[in-house]
């Protein structure tokens, strides 16, 4: 059990105040309501003082009690209880089992002597049914056995309203509305005086111990129970509060909220409500009387009178956070939220929670510490300004005061522990990363932002470069300080980046390729420059590094201007301008123009003769001095070879001229087409490179897209080719036959067979002519059946035109065109399928119906 002083214990009157020497009445019961304290003494005297309170320096309190009447009420035994009804102001005494009423100033009995006869113990409804502001509820435990009475107390008056059997004998007594909390002989019960409906709660041994029943709040008692337990119950017998642990021997209890006062022979212990435990514990002897007032808790033995002033619960909680008691502190905190005004408890609980995320921060609890953090909605430079140098020269922040801690800076909270102030790094790497996105850090993104770019530059932490290439409020001379400063060369080229200066970012990561600076953040930075050019905006700061990129590699520096995006493609970068500026550099030229060629499709000669005469050059360069036609094909070739047949744009006799005797009979061939010189073209390739798939795939090729004859007159050359004279007759022949038989359909049967020498055979030719008897026939089916549709289209229009010849037309010289709207003056009209006349030039003029709006209808 740890201690926490809730309360202090102040005397309030004295015995010498009380009582003068020769007097031998002792003390037996005290009353208090508002500043007036009322003392009935056991030789059956009523004191009357007034009492005041005052505040020291300290901020300690002290009470004053000044006696103002003292009264006999005329019995020998001892005043056994007091209450005030201030609403009638009176005093209802008990004394030798009669209530009496008194005046609460002159201690006066009523003159009309009014008065309640038989009662053993008695309690104030505080919680009236009546609704009658002039009167008070009163329920004694009557001398009668069993039985409870309920009376209405007025100013002269009193009225019995109705009595009540129990089940057993009743001891002590309190009541809320309708709800008496009775203490029987064995048994604690909640008992409805109104429908007579009863609640057991739980057994009561009167033998062992004195009960207490208090009435704490709406609708809920205070009860001894049995184990030395203070238990809760609720009018509907029920518990909705843990129990308190108090000692067997308790006398008297009180509740002064959050906390529950017992008084015993020797102490007054104080514990929470909210979590049960004891928190305080005062030595006081002799004491036989514990009652709250009206919020104010007071004391008594025989002899005096003490208050226990409780101690501000603001002060309370922040001796609790002193002694790093979180948990307690929050507890007490939340449960102070009904003493305190919204608005201000508010503001209270928010640096409350803060106080308490320190201290479990300083202990590295840092899950806990996040939280209270976020709930307390802290400031979050208040933790960044515990971290030397983290928040930027320019913040104007200065600390919360009152100080949320104890604490100068981390190397304090740590005491210079390294591995302390890594964790506790970490902790605010990953805080500050939350909150940034979040209201949290509306206000000072800047600070947080800055802070965090430090963090991870300190720590070498990946997230930094994520920080960077995202939206962030990093301050650029602090930023850029701290990255030189640790050497984040490339991490500074992406702020400088971030901040529209490309070019200091551009120029500070060549320096890193080129080895004037060391940082190795980036194995591939050379290739990351290049896609930053490609897809920078600034002409100039390409231009001015272009020659850079291309001397480490011509292939790779030629990107940033082949995976340029197009549209910035027309703004500073003029094709011909880049092609100017790459001629020094032959290979990356050759990929520019095959980007413009292949992947734009410019449509420009001077590109396509460009790209065809350095894939030429290049090609002959890695000919070896004794062409060899089966040698194998370069990708260069391969290339030259597309680009002639796909391309028409180039200039066809410049490139026929540079092929000439060069040993490319396959490119001559490929030009030779492109002038229409399919024979010289098939020549070359039956002849000179006797590739007979190559020449059928030449007559395919240029036949493409083009009408049927001119591929019938390309394999039939093709074919005279084949059987024309020349070296390999016999291969050749073999081949003619293959063309014959694998392409029967694009050759006039007609004419082979004339062509062909007459030593064949017929079945060596027998898939050509089945080939050629199946299209022969198909056509002439096709015809026949085009024919036959023409011929009932035709008769269809014969039999329109003889109803319509057959249908009798009246013409007079009232019938006007429908046209015109003129009338007819000669036998010679238009007349339309829906029956509308026109003159004939009308019609001539319209070829759209009358009312009709479909066109060129037939007349």
């Amino acid at each position: 059990m740890m201690s926490t002083k809730a309360f202090t214990l102040v005397p309030a009157i004295e015995r010498e105040q009380l009582l003068s020497d020769r007097d031998r009445g002792l003390l037996e019961c005290v009353e208090c309501c508002g500043r007036n304290l009322y003392v009935g003494t056991s030789d059956c005297f009523v004191y009357h003082f007034l009492l005041e309170e005052k505040t020291l320096p300290g901020g300690s309190a002290t009470f004053t009690a000044t006696r103002q009447l003292h009264r006999h009420l005329g019995f020998k035994k001892a005043v056994s209880e007091l209450r005030a009804a201030s609403a009638l102001s009176r005093l209802l005494v008990l004394c030798d089992g009669c209530i009496s009423l008194v005046h609460m100033l002159s201690l006066e009995p009523v003159p009309s002597g009014a008065r309640i006869k038989g009662a053993t113990a008695f309690a104030l409804n505080e919680n009236p049914v009546s609704g009658d502001p002039f009167c008070v509820e009163v329920c004694i435990i009557s001398v009668k056995r069993r039985t409870i009475q309920v009376f209405l107390v007025y100013e002269d008056r009193v009225q019995i309203v109705r009595e009540v059997s129990t089940p057993e004998q009743p001891l002590a007594v309190a009541v809320d509305g309708h709800f008496l909390c009775l203490a029987l002989t064995t048994q604690y019960i909640i008992l409805n005086y109104s429908t007579g409906a009863a609640q057991d709660l739980f057994p009561f041994c009167s033998e062992e111990r004195r009960p207490i029943v208090k009435r704490i709040g709406r609708q809920e008692f205070l009860l001894a129970g049995p184990g030395g337990l203070g238990m809760f119950a609720t009018v509907a017998g029920i518990s909705q509060r843990a129990p308190v642990r108090w000692s067997e021997n308790v006398i008297g209890a009180a509740v002064c909220f959050p906390y529950v006062v017992a008084l015993d022979d020797e102490f007054i212990t104080v514990h929470s409500m909210l979590d049960q435990q004891q928190k305080q514990t005062l030595p006081f002897k002799e004491g036989h009387i514990l009652q709250d007032f009206e919020g104010r808790v007071i004391v008594a033995t025989s002899k005096g009178v003490y208050i226990l002033v409780p101690l501000p619960l603001e002060k309370q909680i922040q001796d609790l956070l002193a002694s790093h008691r979180v948990e307690e502190a929050l507890v007490l905190a939340k449960g102070a939220r009904r003493n305190i005004p919204k608005e201000k408890f508010q503001v209270m609980y928010r640096r409350i929670l803060l106080q308490a995320g320190f201290i479990q921060f300083a202990q590295l609890q840092f899950l806990e510490a996040k939280e209270l953090f976020r709930s307390g909605q802290l400031d979050v430079r208040e933790l960044i300004s515990l971290y030397p140098l983290l928040l930027p020269t320019s913040s104007s922040f200065t600390r919360s005061h009152p100080p949320l801690h104890e604490f100068a800076d981390l190397n304090q909270l740590t005491q210079g522990d390294q591995d302390k102030v890594a964790k506790c790094k970490r902790f605010l790497m990953s805080y500050l990363n939350e909150v940034r996105s979040t209201e949290v850090a509306n206000g000072y993104k800047e600070d947080i932002d800055t802070a965090l770019l430090k963090l991870y530059a300190e720590a070498d932490h990946d997230s930094l470069l994520d920080l960077l290439v995202t939206e962030n409020f990093c301050l650029l001379p602090d930023s850029a300080a701290w990255l030189e400063k640790h050497k984040k060369y490339f991490a500074l080229g992406l702020l400088y980046h971030y901040n529209h200066q490309d070019a200091a970012a551009v120029q500070l990561w060549v320096s890193i390729v080129n080895g004037d600076i060391q940082d190795s953040t980036r194995s591939d930075l050379y290739e990351y420059i290049v896609d930053f050019l490609t897809y920078s905006t600034d002409p100039d700061l390409v231009w001015r590094h272009a020659d850079w990129v291309l001397q480490r590699s011509q292939e790779v520096g030629v990107q940033v201007f082949t995976k340029r995006p197009l549209d910035e493609q027309q703004s500073g970068f003029n094709p011909d301008d880049i092609i100017s500026c790459l001629k020094k550099y032959p290979q990356a030229l050759v990929k520019y123009l095959e980007h413009l060629v292949t992947e734009r499709r410019l449509q420009k000669e001077e590109y396509h003769t460009h790209l065809a005469v350095l894939y030429l050059d290049e090609v002959l360069q890695q000919r070896p001095c004794t062409p060899d036609k089966d040698a194998e094909v370069t990708e260069t070739q391969a290339k030259l070879r597309r680009l002639l047949q796909e391309s028409d744009l180039y200039r066809v006799h410049f490139l026929m001229d540079r092929t000439r005797g060069a040993g490319l009979p396959l490119e001559s061939a490929i030009l030779h087409g492109k002038l229409e010189q399919h024979e010289e073209a098939l020549r070359i390739l039956v002849h000179e490179l006797a590739d007979f798939p190559a020449a059928e795939d030449y007559c395919l090729w240029r036949s493409e897209g083009r009408d049927p004859p001119y591929r019938q007159r390309l394999f039939h050359l093709l074919l005279a080719v084949y059987l024309g004279p020349g070296p390999a007759a016999p291969a050749r022949t073999v081949a003619a036959v293959d063309l014959l038989n694998r392409h029967a359909v694009e050759f006039d049967a007609a004419q082979v067979l004339q062509l062909l020498p007459g030593t064949w055979s017929v079945q060596l030719l027998c898939p050509f002519l089945m080939g050629a008897m199946r299209d022969s026939i198909h056509a002439r089916r096709t015809t026949q059946v085009a024919v036959g549709l023409a011929r009932s289209e035709n008769l269809i229009y014969k039999y329109d035109k003889m109803k319509l010849k057959g249908s009798s037309v009246r013409l007079s010289d009232k019938k006007l065109c429908q046209m015109c709207q003129n009338p007819f003056l000669e036998p010679v009209f238009v007349r339309y399928p829906n029956g509308g006349l026109v003159h004939t030039h009308c019609a001539a003029s319209r070829h759209t119906e009358p009312s009709s709006p479909s066109a060129g209808a037939r007349t």
